[in-house]
């Protein structure tokens, strides 16, 4: 509890914006800051320009000394359907309201679990590690068009 609850989620925000939930092995990092062990498998990356999560104490919703409720903003530029391989362009603000409890001693985000909301230059990466590592020439063909529109989006 040395840590303030917004510094976990704040630091929760950073890591899913850098890509940790779009594989196993770095979804990891991710168990300090969050009290469930699973992630369900998503059919949609939420693409995010910026977020915001108030420091402000009086911001934010307190249920009581040992749980709180953050509301976080994000700036989304449109999600990536992973299926089909497309991005869908739609610029809006979002705001996820974090439930943060003390479990075991420790600041965790409790609820919800949300797709992963991944920044724009990361998931233009994550597609073209998957563009240069897929054999179909189909789903190649599919990447490449999914890396352009995703730049066309910056």
């Amino acid at each position: 509890m040395k840590r303030s609850p917004a510094e976990v989620v704040k630091r929760y925000v950073l890591l899913d914006q850098k890509g940790a939930r779009l594989d196993a092995p770095s979804f990891d990092t991710l168990l300090p800051y969050i009290d469930w062990r699973e992630e369900p498998v998503w059919g949609r990356i939420v693409v995010v320009q910026e977020s915001t999560v108030p420091e402000d104490y009086r911001k934010w919703e307190i249920l009581n000394n040992l749980e709180v409720v953050i509301p976080v903003t994000f700036h989304v530029r449109g999600a990536v359907y992973l299926e089909t391989a497309t991005f869908v362009p739609e610029e809006t603000t979002e705001e996820v309201r974090f439930h943060v409890k003390v479990v075991k001693n420790y600041w965790r985000i409790v609820s919800p679990i949300i797709p992963p909301h991944v920044g724009l230059k990361r998931m233009v990466s994550f597609a073209r590690e998957a563009e240069v590592h897929e054999q179909d020439d189909a789903q190649r063909t599919l990447l490449t068009t999914l890396i352009d529109s995703l730049r066309k989006a910056r």
